[in-house]
């Protein structure tokens, strides 16, 4: 029996949002996605934060959600770095990466008993707001004499209240073209950052709605994966950039337009 898309998004029970675009912008929360997601939780509606920014660690996220008067637990947040982390785990246990990564990154890794080493035969690189060229020499060179290359997510941009930064997809572009190699990507969209959620949460992806400002990440994720796909478009993308074979299944000018759907 097929369910039509107004239907599946009533009788979804996991929503995965995006952060940054998508609940706030930098430090600008906006109001009505905190009611979102104080009705989403009062209709027993699970989240999860989850956001391809992995210059920052859970415990970043978690304060400052709090601060800015979010209902969020730490299990509830994740990031690109920890879908990374835990497929090194998988597939590379014991094995050292130089990181091309923010400390609060660095942190992260080190929770899940991941070394740094600039010997090391993996590189993955991330979102760096700490970038210096003694870094991308470094990686570079490991690449070219034969390391694996992993990055994080492939976010070009970052946006800000200011404008967009350069973003992990923007380093690893400079890394590609010095050394020829391009790296498996992490994150939104890819099957890896899918499977986890589902894993973690136990809700199946027909019962899961991604909800997000991005469509080649956050729109891509689900409709690479089944998963329903929201676009609101509070954050990097325009009505314009929309066309058929991106289309989300749910076009919203902001995230608590969701909210009739819960009655």
């Amino acid at each position: 029996m097929l369910i039509n898309k107004e239907e599946r998004l009533r009788n979804t029970e996991l929503f995965v949002l995006d952060m940054d675009g998508t609940i706030y912008l930098g430090e600008r929360v906006f109001p009505d996605a905190v009611e979102f997601i104080k009705k989403a939780k009062a209709a027993n509606k699970k989240i999860i934060y989850f956001t391809n920014n992995a210059s920052k660690n859970t415990e970043i996220y978690y304060d400052k959600l709090i601060k800015m008067g979010f209902s969020a637990e730490r299990s509830e947040i994740l990031s690109s770095g920890d879908v990374t982390a835990r497929y090194l785990k998988k597939h590379h246990p014991g094995e050292p990466v130089y990181l091309v990564g923010t400390p609060a990154l660095e942190q992260s890794f080190a929770t899940y008993g991941i070394e740094i080493s600039e010997k090391a035969k993996i590189v993955v690189s991330s979102f760096d707001t700490t970038l210096t060229y003694k870094k991308l020499e470094v990686a570079c060179d490991l690449i070219r004499n034969g390391a694996i290359f992993y990055s994080t997510h492939p976010d070009f941009n970052c946006p800000t209240e200011n404008g967009f930064i350069p973003d992990s997809g923007a380093i690893c572009a400079l890394i590609t073209a010095s050394t020829g190699k391009v790296p498996k990507y992490f994150g939104k969209p890819y099957k890896e950052t899918a499977d986890l959620i589902s894993e973690l949460s136990g809700i199946p992806f027909n019962k899961t709605a991604i909800v997000g400002d991005r469509l080649y990440t956050d729109i891509a994720l689900g409709k690479n994966n089944g998963i329903l796909s929201i676009l609101v478009l509070t954050g990097e993308t325009k009505l314009e950039d929309i066309n058929d074979k991106n289309a989300p299944d749910f076009c919203l000018q902001k995230i608590s337009e969701i909210i009739p759907f819960f009655a």
